[in-house]
């Protein structure tokens, strides 16, 4: 299990941070970009908080799942003073609390079975804490109001709006079967880490709307963007010069209207990927990662 043998898996999840605000993505915070309220910084400073808050326990097979306990550590924005790791804290908490055995897929998915009531309530104290935008209400199990079910069970109450929600309810499946191969297959391609993940991120937009603009600006401007994101990779994606113009053209779009466009699911999503291809020794965490292009943000 290469570095994972000396309980590496914390510093496979900081890496994995590092690498997702790193990358000149479109419409999302990174060290050429920022928003009003929060910069590239905040999101090193969170991954460092995610990555002490996993160190902070040990689980060992039998007992019971961390999860609730990962997500309420790992919340960020009381150091940072803005949301900015939540849906990475929910998404990575199964995929690290999973007991490492030969079967990572199969691991993650009795992590899943396992959760408990106590991971809900945890978990609902962190999701009120950073107040995430647009949270809205929720016709059963409000994350206002005391839970009564796993948190299995709550999310797959909401994996019909959100897809980090869907990602619990699915097993991860868009993860593993959608993002990594996505990612890897840019990798393969271009050769840096950087470029496969702002082409990863091009494909995630162009095949689901992102949760966060839905619940910000509604289903229509998300599958509007969904709409535009195809159009550049029609038009060859970062690969081609038509394709790039039309990835500056949309990073200008999504930052139109004081960032409410921020595609912040979809970064979360490609932050669970990002580890799940360091966790299975797919990619290592001193491999290339700088894209150079001139005609890029």
């Amino acid at each position: 299990m290469g570095i994972l043998a000396h309980n590496g898996s914390s510093i496979l999840a900081q890496v994995a941070c590092i690498w997702e605000a790193t990358a000149r993505k479109v419409g999302n915070v990174h060290p050429g970009a920022s928003f009003k309220d929060v910069e590239y910084t905040d999101f090193l400073i969170s991954g460092a908080v995610l990555g002490d808050a996993l160190r902070m326990f040990r689980r060992k097979a039998g007992d019971p799942t961390l999860v609730g306990e990962y997500v309420f550590w790992s919340e960020a924005s009381g150091w940072v003073g803005s949301n900015t790791n939540l849906g990475i804290a929910l998404l990575l908490a199964p995929l690290v609390d999973s007991v490492p055995t030969w079967d990572y897929r199969r691991s993650v998915a009795e992590e899943l079975g396992a959760l408990r009531r106590s991971d809900t309530v945890r978990v609902y104290q962190a999701i009120r804490s950073a107040n995430p935008g647009g949270l809205g209400d929720a016709p059963e199990q409000d994350v206002r109001e005391e839970p009564t079910v796993t948190l299995l069970e709550a999310m797959r109450l909401a994996a019909d709006r959100d897809m980090v929600a869907r990602q619990y309810a699915n097993g991860f499946a868009d993860v593993f079967d959608f993002g990594v191969p996505a990612f890897l297959a840019g990798l393969e391609r271009f050769g840096c880490v950087e470029a496969a993940i702002i082409d990863s991120q091009l494909r995630w937009l162009a095949e689901y709307p992102d949760s966060l603009i839905a619940r910000k600006r509604g289903t229509e401007v998300a599958a509007d963007v969904q709409k535009r994101a195809a159009e550049v990779l029609r038009l060859g994606g970062i690969a081609t010069t038509e394709g790039r113009r039309a990835g500056v053209e949309l990073d200008r779009h999504l930052r139109s209207d004081g960032n409410k466009l921020n595609p912040g699911t979809t970064a979360d999503l490609i932050t669970a990927c990002l580890f799940v291809a360091l966790r299975e020794n797919k990619v290592a965490p001193n491999a290339p990662f700088r894209w150079h292009a001139p005609d890029w943000l």
